[in-house]
């Protein structure tokens, strides 16, 4: 296990980590299925936390099976998201500023690595009214493999110019500490829902229950 302390740099991960997008996408995907007759249960959209979105889009025609109009629950899907965050918002999850703040305090670089594309991501964080604070933002499209690959982590270390394995990365997912351990940077599981991932536990070098912990860990 490395040590917590011993990195140069931050990588946050976006959805379920720093913003509770998940939660809006989990409703807008099954609003979407039930209008064109289909069903997605809970237990199976949590498979997906963390995939990027031609993995999710597949794992739902798959699901879904024959008959599914793929294009049809896209357009669907867009338009029940932006009709929920428009009235309910993106929440910013508990830790966030906190970590932030510790960050500033202590000229630590760091950077947002995510699965989804960066204008999207930088969509989201306008909606949670964080635009601007992450300078560098990558996105799925800027890396040949998504996560569960490690091309996203060793891109962002070359980014912020410190060696992968003095990256500290926060992620929330399976998907995400898959490939954190696989990059070779230090992993951070906080789980965005519970009972948390007993794999993602097993792999991680951490698991803790906010960023709010990892703050006081740090000192």
């Amino acid at each position: 296990m490395q040590n917590l302390k011993d990195f140069s740099a931050i990588i946050f991960d976006l959805d379920g980590l720093v913003l509770d997008t998940e939660g809006s996408y989990f409703a807008a995907w099954k609003m979407a299925a039930a209008q064109m007759g289909f069903e997605l249960e809970d237990a199976f959209l949590y498979r997906l936390s963390g995939l990027h979105y031609q993995a999710v889009k597949q794992a739902i025609a798959t699901h879904c099976g024959e008959g599914f109009d793929v294009d049809e629950f896209i357009h669907r899907s867009g338009v029940c998201w932006h009709e929920c965050v428009q009235v309910k918002g993106i929440e910013i999850k508990p830790g966030v500023y906190m970590l932030l703040d510790w960050i500033k305090r202590n000229g630590i670089p760091f950077c947002l690595a995510t699965n989804s594309h960066s204008d999207n991501a930088r969509q989201c964080l306008e909606l949670a009214r964080l635009q601007g604070v992450f300078d560098i933002i990558i996105g799925r499209e800027q890396v040949k493999q998504g996560k569960p690959e490690p091309d996203i982590f060793k891109y962002a270390a070359d980014r912020l110019n410190i060696p992968v394995r003095k990256c500290l990365v926060l992620e929330d997912s399976l998907t995400g500490i898959k490939a954190a351990k696989s990059a070779g940077a230090i992993s951070v599981f906080i789980p965005s829902y519970q009972p948390a991932n007993i794999e993602a536990v097993n792999l991680s070098d951490y698991t803790l229950d906010s960023l709010a912990q990892l703050v006081e860990l740090l000192g």
